[in-house]
């Protein structure tokens, strides 16, 4: 009987397979698609349906054409949000309007959280956030927060292997001491400005001046060559430190704060889980205020009438008139820092539909191919746990406004 019942199945089988090519064929000749959408197979008497497996692969070659660049504007959040992070060694800070908050994954794999106020965030500082100076003083303070951030997750990311505890110390608790003291992380801060000045803009002027000759002999191409050689020297620069593994990792920790921003910013829940399935580019990264920044300080530096003072002055051909071109460079920068907050940040990333707005991040956008990288989850948590802190400090803030003002109206 069992014997009997498996022929009995495989003839089944076979009539149905019969059918079907039938069918298909029929539907060819009428000029109709050539497979079903669903197949039914029946084995031992049992149904098993399966999808067009074809129909879904083409589906998911699609999706993966669709590049990083294109989802960054397509998926822009509606929720547009002050907070800005930096990738740290081995961690993630985020800036909000009242504090910044530090997530360093700790060596023993556990998440190491610190905050911190923002003066930039008292009313009284107010003018701070005017047009123009809000550039400056974004700029100013990344320095000076970066930093910091830095500092704190050299201090936690990684262990000193030469360093023991005494048998009793090393179960009591013991609080790290800062990895650099304030003169040391000031003295850092400038060392690295003054390398910053003469990488971005004495070089670049100095080679300037070898190839096209003297500034005021041709003012349009000196600016325009020098500009390409610094865009080109900065390009180069971000390419060959992030050959470096912990550059690398550094990278993958962009990439994680941009997809938890564009996570908040879709109103989703904070988890790996969601941010995950974002781009790891963004229209409001600081990668294309940089990039912008370099652009527009060719159109600055070719409107400022340099030649004027040189004339009035009587500046003589060769060093001295080298000097005097890279000084008015370096007290421009403020204002093209401005300029640059204010076109990037503050338009540009208020408008991402704009088709003009996609032509003015694109050189930003294409530097963020460099300087994010894919990260896995654990970035993504620390990029989490760095982002709740900063937007627990703004509840927080909002919640005592109605109470302060509360409060006022009690005791008139």
């Amino acid at each position: 009987q069992v014997q009997l019942q498996r022929v009995l199945s495989v003839n089944y089988t076979s009539m149905v397979l019969k059918s079907l090519r039938a069918a298909c064929r029929i539907m060819a000749k009428n000029g109709q698609a050539t497979r079903p959408q669903v197949r039914h197979v029946h084995r031992g008497g049992t149904v098993i349906e399966a999808q067009n497996m074809e129909t879904q692969q083409m589906a998911e070659e699609q999706a993966k054409k669709k590049s990083e660049l294109s989802r960054a504007f397509s998926e822009d959040g509606e929720l547009k949000t002050h907070v800005g992070g930096q990738a740290l060694l081995e961690g993630i800070m985020m800036r909000g309007k009242f504090n910044w908050a530090v997530a360093v994954r700790e060596p023993e794999g556990t998440i190491y959280t610190e905050e911190h106020d923002l003066a930039s965030g008292k009313k009284k500082n107010g003018w701070l956030y005017w047009p123009f100076v809000r550039g400056c003083r974004a700029f100013v303070e990344s320095l000076a927060l970066g930093y910091k951030a830095l500092s704190i997750a050299a201090e936690h990311a990684f262990v000193d292997e030469d360093e023991e505890p005494p048998a009793q110390e090393a179960l009591e608790p013991k609080e790290k001491q800062p990895l650099l003291d304030d003169k040391a992380m000031m003295l850092s801060m400038v060392l690295g400005l003054v390398l910053g000045v003469v990488l971005f803009i004495v070089a670049p002027a100095f080679v300037t001046n070898l190839i096209v000759g003297e500034y005021d002999d041709k003012t349009l191409a000196w600016n325009i060559v020098d500009g390409i050689l610094r865009i080109a020297i900065f390009v180069f620069y971000i390419w060959l430190i992030g050959r470096m593994e912990d550059i690398k990792r550094m990278f993958g920790y962009h990439g994680a704060e941009h997809k938890t921003i564009h996570c908040f910013e879709h109103g989703l829940p904070l988890t790996p889980e969601n941010a995950r399935s974002f781009p790891r580019l963004h229209v409001r990264c600081g990668t294309a205020f940089l990039i912008m920044v370099m652009i527009i300080a060719i159109f600055v530096y070719t409107i400022t009438p340099i030649g004027v003072l040189i004339d009035a002055w009587g500046v003589p051909d060769g060093p001295l008139k080298l000097a005097l071109v890279i000084l008015v460079r370096i007290v421009l920068m403020p204002v093209i820092a401005g300029v640059s907050y204010e076109i990037t940040v503050k338009w540009a990333g208020s408008h991402p539909d704009n088709p003009l707005v996609k032509v003015v991040l694109w050189p930003g956008m294409q530097m963020q191919r460099l300087t994010t990288r894919e990260p896995d989850d654990g970035q993504i948590e620390c990029a989490i746990a760095a982002m709740e802190l900063v937007l627990a400090r703004e509840e927080r803030e909002e919640a005592a406004v109605p109470e302060t003002a509360a409060a006022l109206a009690v005791s008139q």
